[in-house]
């Protein structure tokens, strides 16, 4: 069994930058296609972005392309979204997934493991 744990959510003022981070103790997330997607208050979750495993090939969102960076650090077994320029309509719950492959438009479908969450709060 896969577990996922996020980190790194918290409030920030509009315009700030965060870095979450995804690791899962025992496992090499090497292995997997990992995804970082959020879910705001009475919406669905949506994809942010996406790696495949193996490849530094990186998929984001529209709404987030040049703000935000996914990057592995295998040494430390963590994937992390570096946020930047954040902005109010980039709050929620961040999760991290895990899965073999990042499907069209980073589907969360395509995730076969999920974490707990992170909390993000862009706000003045």
């Amino acid at each position: 069994q896969l577990q996922l744990v996020e980190s790194g959510g918290g409030l920030v003022q509009p315009g700030g930058s965060l870095r979450l981070s995804c690791t899962a103790p025992g496992t090499a997330l090497d292995l997997y296609a990992i995804g970082w997607f959020r879910q705001a208050p009475g919406k669905e979750r949506e994809g942010v972005s996406c790696v495949l495993s193996g490849t530094e090939s990186t998929d984001y969102a529209d709404s987030v392309k040049g703000r935000f960076t996914l990057f592995r650090d295998n040494a430390k077994n963590t994937v992390y979204l570096q946020m930047n320029s954040l902005k109010p309509e980039d709050t929620g719950v961040y999760y991290c997934g895990a899965g073999w492959g990042c499907g069209y438009q980073i589907d969360p479908n395509d995730m076969n493991w999920w974490g707990k969450g992170t909390l993000v709060n862009v706000s003045s």
